[in-house]
């Protein structure tokens, strides 16, 4: 296995130590949904379900009963991301703390539970929000989504190492 160095002769290696919480899948889903122009979709048949509950309170014989339901399947629809984000917290926070390595030949998440090797070479690229690093798949779905939340960091300047060395690798989408 040969380790591709640094300039100092060191591999350059950030360190993340979290708990996955909702707002982390939650930031994941959201930047998957914008890249894949899904939020647009959600949005209008959002305003489409609450002009249809408009449209069916306004006439003096109006059925209060469709046009609940029509609220409802508009708040359904809003709320996607975060019963996705509840679905897959349900399923990761069980695995407890992350111990996630990122370096320049991949990324490694590491539970009590089981470990997660990811080369660069799986990702199609990164976006970073204000909170997060989120790196989604080149599959055309982009059914994977790693996101890495800057509260994981030891200090300020991890987070500037975490940008250079992800930036490096993966172009910003």
């Amino acid at each position: 296995m040969v380790v591709d160095m640094g300039r100092d002769g060191r591999q350059d290696t950030v360190e993340l130590v979290y708990r996955p919480t909702r707002a982390d899948i939650v930031a994941g889903v959201r930047v998957r949904e914008r890249r894949r122009r899904l939020h647009w979709i959600r949005w209008g048949f959002t305003g489409l379900f609450g002009a249809g509950a408009v449209l069916m309170v306004t006439p003096p014989d109006s059925s209060a009963q469709s046009a609940v339901t029509a609220v409802f399947c508009g708040a359904l629809i809003w709320s996607i991301p975060h019963l996705q984000a509840h679905h897959a917290l349900r399923t990761v926070s069980w695995q407890g703390e992350y111990r996630t390595s990122v370096t320049e030949t991949g990324i490694t998440a590491e539970t009590t539970h089981a470990t997660l090797v990811q080369r660069w070479s799986i990702f199609r690229g990164y976006r970073e929000t204000r909170d997060h690093v989120v790196l989604l798949s080149r599959d055309p779905n982009i059914l994977l989504v790693e996101v890495l939340p800057k509260r994981g960091l030891r200090s300020p300047q991890d987070a500037e190492r975490l940008r250079a060395l992800v930036s490096r690798h993966l172009p910003r989408i």
